[in-house]
This record gives structure tokens, C-alpha cells and sequence, in this order.
């Protein structure tokens, strides 16, 4: 991923230099475990270590690859000027290629994920803070992109919160899921290694052993784990969506913080756009597009094929560093966000009380007339609204068939704001706890 949507943290997990790190520490613990079970020499395995504090020469390491065409072994020949050819001759004792590769990426998907949860930590609370300072802020809801009825902005951003909460637990279940490694060989049946040594290398590196490997770890795990990054980048889209909406000229219930110095438009002087916003959408589509060739990774030939093994190289670093940054970007966003409670009751307001229709339609109905008949008596006043720009509680209290059923009272009683909020408190309750 470019610089531009990259953060040092994430970043260093991709980088040749950790990524040999990680290679070198599996190598080592094989050794280990490969003395104890008596099939090295215990100096030999001891002498592995001797590389601990060693800085990996990744353009040496390079300058091998271009002649052996082949990454690990140009890693364990340049672990062998290291070490001594010597000392190094029994390293990789009855190993294939894929248990360095296969358990590396997983540690490092699980190192993302962690970082990921991280972010995810910070934005719930953003985003619980945000919900509850405006908990009782009216707006209007909108379905279809059409006044619907009030809500307030803090269940905007409750029911946020709660999807990303959601997102939380799969990426927990997704972290779980990747975090295994193997150490088998070749096409996995541990003919030439014994199973205690993938054991051995696993506890050291934090994993589990992959319960079945066929020489690479099963790429469903793998298809788990981005089509999670793929939910959550869904969720950062929807949430960015809103705010786009909410900063449009003719709504302006919301916007981004517009810092000082910052220019909307090289050619229009008055312009603040959603500029983060719609980054973040851009973004979520990138994250998205690394799900399908991770589904296609799925099927591999028989005990094993590299086709997998491109694409991974790929959507590995690109989508995890992508979402690190969207999601520290709309934590930003989130906390700076500029909300605008009067454009908001303005907004309401616009259509001169049209959002309490149903109140009356469902007054109606109790007090006896039919359905269709009070849906028809409350649409021909709304629609004068919608057409005339009439004021509808008045059509109302000017409608003979409606004040034949209902005193000019309780006409005044449907048009309480406070009856839509009522619940508020329960809902929050139901998403943050009591």
C-alpha cells in the first residue's frame, strides 16, 4: 500500500526484514525441538542462535533469489554465511517450504488483528462518547433518502457503535481462526518431522498447530479472516456514507471538522467537502476487493499449489495496512465531527409536522375509523403539504372527517416530539449496558 494510507505499525509487520525475523525464529524453535527429540545435534541447534541479534541482509538475501529462483532457500543459505555451513546443516531438518511461509503470514495476520482490534477499541469510543452527548439530539430519520419520522443523532451513532461492536466479536472469532501454524513437511502427513516439533514451534510463536495440513495451512481460514476485514470495511463505508449525506448543502445537519488553513477547492474559495468521508468509502471498496480472490484461494490442487501464494503476497499487507488507516481515519472524523442541533430541528420542522402522520393514522384506527379509511383522510392532508406547502396540523384541524373522530386536543397531542424519544433510554441500554 502506498504511503499515503500506510501507518508505521502496521507497515512494519509487512517488512522483509520481519518477515525473515519470523522466518529465522521458526527455524530456530524446529531446531530446538528437533534436538530434544535426539534427531540433531543439541550444538548444532544451539549454535541457530547465534543469529539471534543478527540483522538480516535483505538485498543479500535478494542477490541469491535472482540466482536460485527460490525465497527460502535463499533465506537459509544467507542464515548459513551467518552461522557457519557447519552449524547450519541441519536446519530446516525434514521441513517444506510452506511451514515457514504458511505459519509466517498467519503471525503476521494475527499481529494485524491485533493491531485492528486496537482500532477498533478506539473508535467504539469515539463512537459511544458521540452517542451519548447527543442522546436526546432530535433529527429526523429518513428511509428511502425521504422524511420518515424523529430520531435523535446519538441513536445514529448507538446504532454505529453497535455494528462495530459486532465487527469487534468477528474479528476476534477471525484472529482465532488464523492463528495457527505447521510444521508438517512435505504434503503434510510428518514423515520426515515429528509432530512435536510443529507443537514446539507453535507454543513458542503464540499459535496452534493445524489440526490437518495437506503441506499448506487450509486457505478457508484464510477466506475467513479477509471477508471479516471485508464486513468491517462495509461498516466504515456505511458510517462514512451518513456523514456524506449529513454535510450535503441542503441537509448540513453535520460536518467534518474544516481546520484552519484547509481549502475545499482550487477553484471554488467557499467549498468544505466530505473529503475524509469519501476517502474512507474509496478506501472500504480496496479492503472489499481482496474477499473474492481470497474465496478463489480456497481451492488448491491437490496436497498443495502456489496459486495462492501471489495473491497473498498481495491483499496480506495491502488490506490489513488499508483498514488500519481507514479505521484511525474515522475514529478522526468521529471525534471531530461537527453536529448542528438547530439544522437538525430545522430539517424536521421543514414539512410543518408531515412526520407525525402515523400518530394520527393509528389515532384514527382507535378511534374506530377503518385503516384504509384513516390512511386515506391523513394522505389527502399530507399530500397538501407535500404539494401546496399547507401546514398539516391545520389541514387537519380543518378536515371535517378527522374532527368528527377527534377533538382539536388530541389532534395537538400527536404532534409531541417526546413520543418518538421515549424508548431512547431503553435502546440505549440495550446497546451500552445499564
Amino acid at each position: 500500500m502506498i504511503p499515503r494510507y500506510s501507518r508505521p505499525e502496521m507497515t512494519a509487520i509487512w517488512e522483509p526484514a520481519t518477515k525473515f525475523r519470523i522466518w529465522y525464529e521458526i527455524e530456530a524453535h524446529a531446531c530446538d525441538a528437533q534436538a530434544d527429540l535426539g534427531v540433531i545435534p543439541k550444538e548444532n541447534a544451539e549454535a541457530v542462535w547465534k543469529a539471534k541479534d543478527a540483522t538480516f541482509d535483505v538485498a543479500r538475501i535478494d542477490e541469491i533469489e535472482a540466482v536460485t529462483k527460490h525465497d527460502v532457500i535463499a533465506f537459509l543459505t544467507h542464515l548459513a554465511e551467518i552461522i557457519g555451513q557447519d552449524e547450519a546443516r541441519f536446519v530446516h531438518q525434514g521441513m517444506t517450504s510452506s511451514d515457514v511461509l504458511d505459519t509466517t503470514l498467519n503471525i503476521q495476520l494475527t499481529r494485524a488483528a491485533d493491531i485492528l482490534l486496537a482500532d477498533l477499541d478506539a473508535l467504539l469510543a469515539a463512537l459511544k462518547r458521540r452517542a451519548l452527548e447527543h442522546k436526546d439530539t432530535v433529527r429526523i430519520g429518513r428511509s428511502h433518502g425521504i422524511h420518515a419520522e424523529p430520531v435523535t443523532m446519538g441513536l445514529t451513532f448507538a446504532r454505529f457503535y453497535a455494528e462495530m461492536d459486532r465487527n469487534r466479536a468477528r474479528l476476534e472469532r477471525a484472529r482465532w481462526e488464523i492463528a495457527t501454524g505447521a510444521i508438517s513437511g512435505a504434503v503434510g502427513t510428518f514423515a520426515n518431522i515429528d509432530p512435536a516439533v510443529e507443537a514446539h514451534v507453535c507454543e513458542k510463536l503464540g499459535l496452534r498447530p493445524e489440526p490437518i495440513s495437506t503441506q499448506v495451512i487450509p486457505r478457508d481460514r484464510h477466506a475467513m479472516f479477509f471477508a471479516t476485514l471485508g464486513v468491517i470495511a462495509s461498516s466504515i463505508e456505511n458510517i462514512a456514507t451518513e456523514i456524506r449525506h449529513m454535510q450535503r448543502t441542503e441537509v448540513l445537519e453535520a460536518e467534518e471538522f474544516f481546520s484552519k488553513g484547509q481549502k475545499g477547492s482550487s477553484a471554488m474559495p467557499h467549498k468544505r467537502n466530505p473529503v475524509l468521508s469519501e476517502n474512507l468509502t474509496g478506501l472500504a471498496r480496496l479492503v472489499r476487493s481482496a474477499v473474492v480472490p481470497a474465496l478463489e484461494n480456497v481451492a488448491l490442487w491437490h496436497e498443495r499449489d502456489i496459486s495462492h501464494s501471489s495473491v497473498e503476497r498481495g491483499i496480506g499487507p495491502d488490506t490489513t495496512i488499508t483498514l488500519d488507516f481507514a479505521l484511525h481515519r474515522l475514529t478522526g472524523v468521529i471525534d471531530k465531527l461537527v453536529v448542528y442541533p438547530e439544522a437538525m430541528m430545522a430539517n424536521l420542522d421543514r414539512f410543518r409536522g408531515l412526520v407525525h402522520s402515523q400518530r394520527v393514522l393509528l389515532a384514527l384506527t382507535q378511534k374506530g375509523v377503518s385503516r384504509e379509511d384513516a390512511y386515506a383522510m391523513v394522505q389527502r392532508n399530507a399530500m397538501r403539504v407535500w404539494e401546496d406547502g399547507a401546514d398539516f396540523k391545520e389541514e387537519l384541524l380543518a378536515d371535517p372527517d378527522v374532527t368528527a373522530v377527534m377533538s382539536p386536543e388530541e389532534i395537538e397531542d400527536k404532534f409531541d416530539l417526546g413520543y418518538h424519544t421515549k424508548h431512547v433510554d431503553t435502546i440505549f441500554a440495550r446497546v451500552f449496558g445499564s
